[in-house]
């Protein structure tokens, strides 16, 4: 028989943790949701927001001339949404993507395509740029064959480069057009988190993309990040993510195998259920 009573606060996992957010406002709720669901205490600190790029020009180019490309790449959510949006915008239909081959970097990015209706070919195993490359060279039967090919990457203003040079020496052309751009709110919780900080009353901070560390990092450019989150079980979401925290001298101590939200949930239970023993 299953005890139909709610299972009693203390008993959660995440009893008794205060958990600092630093995502974006917009795509931080259901992280903080459920990590509330498990016991947590939440604290949001959103460090981005995603806005329109300073321009729409060139990506409004590639959609007039979406027939002169072979594959369509996204690298995150955000890049789908705000592609959909303003291929609706310039009166085009979701059906002119059907003859082109598409990669979702992750599988919360192919979800959000299968939901606007657009088919993906490839998610690669490894969500990353490099897992990326290896899929898509599989997939077309070798790198030789990418030389024939024309890629158009609609991302953000600034993001890692390798997918698109490791295209390019394959021979292939390949159009990254910026979609959004991710700016620095105007956060008022700034003191907040700092005083909770300095007061000890923080057990862990997430951080989900490198844009997080750093703009955590400009908030509190006038204090010693090491210092200032000592005693703080660092977060990540993943090794890139990881490795943009160990150059402002942070040590990572949760970090799961798999890169997504909810992965890096499991991985906060698992990093805190071993703490108990």
């Amino acid at each position: 028989m299953t005890d139909s009573h709610p299972q009693h606060e203390s008993q959660k996992p995440l009893a008794g943790r205060t958990i600092v957010i630093t995502r974006a406002r917009a795509q931080g709720t259901e992280f903080a949701v459920e990590l509330e669901r498990l016991g947590a205490r939440v604290v949001s600190c959103p460090t981005i927001e995603m806005v329109d790029p300073e321009s729409y020009a060139l990506l409004d180019q590639a959609m007039e001339n979406l027939y002169g490309y072979d594959w369509l790449i996204f690298t995150s959510v955000n890049g789908v949404d705000f592609f959909m949006r303003r291929l609706e915008k310039l009166g085009h239909d979701v059906s002119e993507l059907d003859d082109l081959s598409v990669c979702a970097i992750g599988e919360a990015t192919a979800l959000r395509l299968r939901e606007a209706q657009v088919h993906v070919d490839v998610v690669p195993e490894k969500f990353k740029a490099e897992g990326a490359y290896a899929a898509i060279e599989t997939y077309v039967g070798g790198r030789s064959t990418l030389n024939r090919l024309n890629f158009l990457i609609p991302r953000a203003m600034v993001a890692r480069d390798y997918l698109p040079d490791a295209l390019e020496d394959a021979g292939a052309r390949v159009d990254v057009v910026p979609a959004y751009r991710t700016v620095r709110p105007n956060t008022t919780e700034r003191g907040r988190v700092e005083a909770m900080l300095a007061g000890g009353a923080v057990d862990c901070i997430t951080f989900t993309s490198s844009s997080t560390v750093q703009n955590f990092a400009q908030l509190f450019d006038t204090m010693d990040l090491s210092k200032l989150l000592e005693g703080v079980a660092v977060a990540c979401i993943g090794d890139i993510t990881s490795a943009t925290a160990a150059e402002y001298g942070l040590r990572t101590e949760i970090m799961p195998t798999e890169y997504t939200i909810p992965a890096l949930i499991r991985a906060i239970v698992k990093y805190y259920s071993e703490k108990k023993r």
